[in-house]
């Protein structure tokens, strides 16, 4: 039911959203940490704290919003767990917002498509190729899959909404302060080592959701699992790097290479050995293998469920 709903609906700006609380939250901790302290044990201190802190309010909270609608009737009971399990997933936010980026390659301009782009990425976007534009999106869609789909899905599955919003928060918090750059060294250096072993099975698992997607969509399966065994490592990160190389072999492109950040060069290793100058119907490709993906970790989770109970 929260697969549906997020299906149909989305995230509408208008409604209220956890994780829009957990950002204010963030920023007024934050403003009044960077007030008292400044130094570098003291911001690590004061980090450590806010990444253990926030996710178990988010835990907490829930499970208490959870247990207030089930003392009402069980009815309300059930509109509560599955209202607040569909806010954990972002796959129609992520399909609509790469669609917006190729209508503007395909309608508009390329400062369209810059601007575009730049509401999913983190890297700089003001001089972007069309090609870069695509490789960008790609691997956006990729790393999505992981924090945005499966990795909620495997949380509600493991714990429902409580687990679930307990991981977004810790996802909130590696986006907003778990940056290696000053001035989030130290203050984000917990959120962001918290991120990765929370990610460290969900992203596995949605690389290996999209090499069975390409075996059954375009039939590049061998080549995404190859790709995946070979290059998955490379990244960066321990986790971003396994859903991407899998992408990049079922799509048989190259992802990575030279990227821009806050003006400054950043070169990672080349994922996959396809084409380099991606196109945009890449990104209609790389929508589907996400896509089918996600029905495919939606029906896993049911089926986890089912022999739960």
């Amino acid at each position: 039911m929260a697969c549906a709903i997020d299906g149909l609906i989305g995230d509408p700006r208008w409604l209220p959203h956890p994780v829009r609380l957990m950002g204010r939250v963030i920023d007024w901790y934050e403003d009044r940490v960077r007030a008292m302290v400044d130094t570098p044990a003291g911001e690590r201190v004061a980090g450590v704290l806010l990444a253990a802190a926030l996710p178990a309010l988010a835990y907490v909270g829930v499970w208490y919003a959870i247990e207030l609608g089930r003392g009402v009737h069980d009815i309300v009971g059930v509109l509560v767990v599955v209202g607040l399990g569909a806010t954990t997933l972002a796959a129609r936010d992520l399909v609509d917002h790469a669609r917006e980026v190729l209508r503007s390659l395909q309608t508009g301009t390329v400062e369209d498509a810059r601007r575009a782009v730049s509401k999913i990425v983190g890297r700089d976007t003001a001089n972007l190729s069309e090609s870069d534009i695509v490789r960008a999106t790609v691997e956006s869609i990729a790393e999505s899959a992981s924090d945005g789909v499966v990795a909620p899905l495997f949380y509600l599955a493991l714990g429902g909404p409580p687990l679930a919003l307990a991981y977004k928060a810790i996802s909130t918090l590696d986006s907003m302060v778990g940056h290696q750059d000053a001035p989030y060294r130290h203050f984000g250096w917990a959120s962001a080592r918290l991120d990765d072993a929370a990610n460290l099975i969900p992203a596995r698992l949605t690389a290996v959701l999209l090499v069975l997607a390409a075996c059954l969509y375009t039939r590049t399966g061998k080549v995404a699992w190859r790709t995946l065994r070979r290059d998955g490592h490379k990244h960066p990160s321990p986790n971003s790097g396994r859903p991407e190389a899998a992408m990049a072999g079922a799509l048989r492109v190259r992802l990575g290479g030279l990227a821009m950040y806050d003006g400054k060069p950043v070169e990672r290793s080349y994922l996959g050995d396809g084409a380099s100058n991606l196109e945009p119907f890449h990104i209609t490709s790389a929508l589907r293998l996400m896509i089918l993906a996600a029905a495919l970790a939606g029906a896993a989770s049911v089926g986890a469920l089912i022999l739960r109970s």
